[in-house]
């Protein structure tokens, strides 16, 4: 019996092996952390080395890493010290990790709108949100492509406002010369199992700023405040600190990022140009200034021209293997039952309970560019493994389900 799946070509994952950098520079630096004993950060010295050189990488005076993308957002979040019911704003299209924080720390998550080509917040978006409780901006680098951040600084300066930047997805991703989460106040990264680098779990702070780079520093470790004359647990934080172990992995790692990106800027520029005048498809609609580094591939889909829009080219797509996802989260994140049913801390409902009407309204009226985008998106799977090869396979796929599920032959069948 022949196999259906003879003519699939399997893509490499960033799930596994295939699809990851790992060699013998990670093992060489785990065993010398097992070999020395020390396996907690505050004794040890490579997650020390990792921050020194990745905030360096970036041109970033300091950099702190903690123990998740999460962790790296609620750092930020903790370090411009939100008074209870003061918004922060953000997208609705993100990971939850980027969002409990801020509820963590008594404040209201106030969300923009975004472009539906680029899946950013904008500074449009933003300024319709911005309140007299406005504490922060948070900016969400989706897919590896920066928001448009020099309207965004303009409007955040003329408000005194400061920018967080939700870099997990972002890596050595630039903007007008210069690195996304070196251009707001903070910047936060993920080394997730995904994401351009990895530790499995792992994040990572950045800020020019003295002050709050000292803050970030406490709060990673429960506030106390090592190597003072008088030491104290000064505020109330969690332990977010990153292990040795991770610390070694991402020492290793970190040399091999510009390699990374390389490699998918190059498959992913190989696979724009292949897939040019396929009708009903619209590839990444890249941030004017700005190299966009690519975590995912995203496609734009037009139901108009391709049958079933999103939903019906990824069914065709994962036939041939390729895991992709249409619609990406699905709903935006307002409509997750955390924020639909306010459901924090027992039945309490706080901070919720301190909110403007306006600041939990999430009626779809207001996010047209929202439900445009998740409608109509198709997140293909991208890696730094990927070769030529891939990109023609893909490629090809693309081509082939968009011309069988064109509306022109549909109608003709």
């Amino acid at each position: 019996m022949s196999n259906v799946n003879e003519n699939v070509l399997p893509l490499p994952s960033d799930q596994d092996s295939t699809g990851r950098t790992f060699g013998p520079e990670e093992l060489e630096n785990v065993a010398a952390a097992l070999r020395s004993g020390t396996l907690t950060s505050t004794k040890g010295n490579f997650t020390k080395q990792f921050e020194q050189q990745f905030a360096s990488q970036l041109g970033a005076r300091f950099g702190h890493a903690c123990s998740s993308g999460t962790a790296a957002i609620h750092t930020a979040i903790a370090a411009i010290d939100p008074q209870p019911g003061d918004e922060i704003i953000t997208t609705p299209i993100t990971d939850m990790g980027g969002l409990t924080p801020i509820i963590y720390q008594g404040a209201i998550p106030v969300f923009a709108d975004v472009d539906p080509h680029t899946y950013n917040v904008t500074a449009k978006t933003i300024e319709s949100r911005l309140s007299d409780r406005t504490k922060a901006i948070v900016v969400t680098h989706l897919f590896g492509n920066p928001c448009a951040m020099g309207e965004i600084l303009e409007l955040a300066k003329a408000h005194n406002l400061p920018v967080i930047e939700d870099c997990a997805q972002s890596f050595l991703t630039s903007y007008a010369d210069r690195y996304v989460g070196t251009l707001g106040t903070i910047g936060c990264f993920s080394l997730q199992q995904g994401k351009h680098i990895t530790t499995g779990e792992g994040g990572v702070v950045v800020t020019d700023d003295e002050q709050l780079a000292r803050r970030m520093f406490l709060f990673i470790n429960k506030a106390w405040g090592y190597g003072d004359a008088n030491a104290d647990h000064y505020f109330l934080a969690p332990n977010y600190r990153m292990s040795e172990l991770q610390g070694a992995v991402a020492l290793a790692q970190l040399p091999k990022l510009d390699g990374v990106v390389e490699n998918r800027v190059r498959t992913a520029e190989a696979l724009t140009s292949a897939l040019r005048g396929v009708a009903g498809v619209e590839t990444p609609r890249i941030t004017d200034g700005a190299v966009h580094t690519f975590w995912k591939y995203c496609l734009r889909i037009d139901e108009n021209v391709i049958e079933g829009g999103a939903v019906g080219l990824g069914g065709k797509l994962r036939e041939k293997g390729i895991a992709c996802a249409p619609r990406y989260i699905q709903k935006p994140a307002f409509r997750c039952q955390v924020f639909r049913d306010q459901v924090t801390f027992g039945d309490s409902r706080w901070p919720f309970t301190l909110a403007r009407p306006e600041a939990v309204n999430y009626d779809e009226s207001l996010f047209p560019g929202t439900f445009d985008a998740l409608q109509h998106v198709l997140v293909l799977p991208w890696n730094e493994k990927y070769t030529q090869e891939h990109v023609d396979y893909i490629a090809t796929s693309v081509r082939e389900a968009a011309a069988e599920l064109s509306r022109q032959t549909v109608e003709a069948r």
